[in-house]
């Protein structure tokens, strides 16, 4: 009687300790919560002061750089308290952001001393996206090439069975010799999956080649469902390809 007596005792000791332990660590989440939304609210109010400033408040046709840190910013907000991400796809002009894109990475390209150029082969095509998330997701994959590739970085978009395909690629560069086993950075190495997850959330499709020499990574988006005659004319203007090098300095 007296061993089960101790072993309740002990039984409950132990049940208080996780009990405790348990309303700890739901304080510390709290606590930790509320924190980021503090700072979420600090960093949100310079960004939208960006997004909204005179030389930008009339609405371009693809998203400003500080209108997509602003969404990335929603983004994180979202993940924190947990509400959805939402996707607001609609026909739009693949050549603007494209465009928008290249030009957003120039700046850096040439710091790093890397050539950016746009080659298009897609004519006036629309596809049916979230300009936002195709921004996000072209971002991503410029960075990527451009901070790991050689020194040759080129966009190329053509329409193919699926869609349009938008490519980025880059001359490979040799990976750095590291001795012994290389701690990996938390903040890093996102970039290719947040790109995978935009292309299936818009019911497309995130591929990436290994082919000699270079490393490419190709977005695929559905068209746009427009008009016969809207859609024609921009098949025919992707029927001859046209060539357009908008380089960067090397």
């Amino acid at each position: 009687m007296r061993a089960l007596a101790e072993l309740g005792v002990a039984g409950w000791s132990l049940g208080l300790t996780l009990a405790a332990a348990v309303v700890g660590s739901r304080v510390r989440e709290s606590r930790r919560r509320a924190a980021l939304n503090r700072n979420l609210h600090e960093l949100r109010r310079p960004l939208q002061a960006l997004a909204l400033a005179p030389a930008s408040s009339w609405k371009a046709p693809a998203p400003t750089a500080a209108e997509l840190a602003l969404a990335a910013l929603d983004d994180l907000d979202r993940e924190i308290n947990g509400s959805p991400r939402p996707l607001a796809p609609r026909p739009v002009a693949c050549r603007v952001l494209v465009e928008s894109a290249v030009e957003r990475w120039r700046g850096p390209a040439a710091e790093a001393r890397r050539s950016l150029e746009l080659r298009w082969s897609a004519g006036s095509v629309m596809a049916m996206a979230d300009p936002g998330r195709v921004a996000q997701a072209l971002d991503n994959l410029l960075a990527n090439a451009i901070q790991h590739g050689g020194l040759r970085v080129w966009v190329e978009a053509a329409i193919g069975a699926r869609g349009v395909r938008i490519s980025v690629s880059n001359t490979a560069r040799r990976p750095p010799v590291r001795k012994g086993r290389a701690r990996r950075d938390p903040r890093r190495g996102h970039g290719l999956r947040v790109v995978a997850a935009i292309a299936a959330a818009h019911g497309g499709r995130f591929l990436v080649q290994h082919p000699a020499g270079a490393w490419v990574a190709i977005l695929e988006l559905p068209l746009a469902d427009l008009p016969v005659s809207v859609e024609a004319t921009a098949l025919a203007g992707s029927a001859a390809p046209t060539e357009e090098h908008l380089a960067g300095a090397a």
